[in-house]
């Protein structure tokens, strides 16, 4: 390595961490402005942390969030799952060309194109069957867990790919029934691909803005829509400790995760 490139290098990494991590910077360090004006600062303060907490219109917005991200994350692992194992394991059958482009859609597909979809399915399935009755959250599950799905199967896929399938067909060869087989060698080699796509279709649920936007009704306010509309009017410094707060645990998952990987690779 010349002298230019130990000086470039170590310069764009710290341009890249400087570009992502001063605005979270900043919101952590005006989360504690006693003034309620963000740009004004006028001291120390926790004043807006406590304000957070009795805001029930935030706690019921994050509330809703969690819940519909923890049925719709369950919900697309366990069909994205299906899914990778069909896509690397079943070889060639009928319309595989057109379950894996509809598999990949949603991967590629505008979030507007796919919010607009799902809410003329919802109103016409209202229409005919009668159900949904409205929008609210089992839409919002069934909204999330639609584009999860192929974020599992994608990492499912891969990780069956570097299986190998000796293992699944000696089972097979001392006895095994299929449904054992796949219960007993292939779902817990499957476990970590499928714990990564949870987390992921997690993660996007609980971010989702535009889908979350068509697929709700008048009484269910997810977390990013209530912020997005309380920013729209002017930041509030509540919104500030709300985003440290979700950094903080954010965080705080990932300092788990490095000391449990630390522990078990040693």
């Amino acid at each position: 390595m010349t002298r230019g490139e130990r000086f470039v290098l170590p310069a764009a990494l710290g341009a890249g961490y400087f570009f992502l991590y001063l605005p979270l910077a900043i919101v952590i360090v005006y989360s504690f402005n006693e003034s309620r004006l963000v740009t004004v600062w006028s001291g120390l303060s926790a004043r807006w942390y406590g304000e957070l907490l009795a805001n029930d219109r935030i706690l019921d917005a994050a509330g809703l969030s969690l819940g519909v991200g923890l049925c719709a994350a369950t919900l697309a692992t366990v069909l994205g799952t299906l899914a990778g194992v069909a896509m690397a394991r079943f070889g060639r059958f009928r319309a595989r060309f057109l379950f894996a482009v509809l598999l990949a859609a949603p991967l590629v597909m505008p979030e507007v194109v796919t919010g607009l979809t799902l809410l003329l399915m919802f109103v016409t399935l209202e229409q005919v069957v009668g159900w949904p009755d409205g929008r609210g959250f089992a839409t919002l599950v069934l909204a999330h867990a639609s584009f999860g799905l192929s974020y599992v199967a994608v990492i499912v896929q891969a990780r069956m790919a570097m299986l190998d399938p000796a293992l699944e067909e000696a089972a097979a060869d001392l006895g095994a029934p299929p449904a054992r087989v796949f219960r007993a060698v292939t779902l817990p080699l499957l476990l970590p691909a499928a714990a990564a796509g949870w987390l992921l279709a997690f993660t996007l649920s609980l971010d989702d803005l535009v889908i979350a936007s068509f697929t709700s009704g008048p009484g269910a306010t997810t977390l990013p829509m209530y912020v997005f509309a309380s920013v729209r009017l002017g930041v509030s410094p509540q919104v500030n400790a709300l985003g440290t707060v979700l950094v903080g645990f954010a965080a705080t998952l990932g300092l788990v995760a490095w000391a449990i990987w630390r522990r078990t690779a040693r």
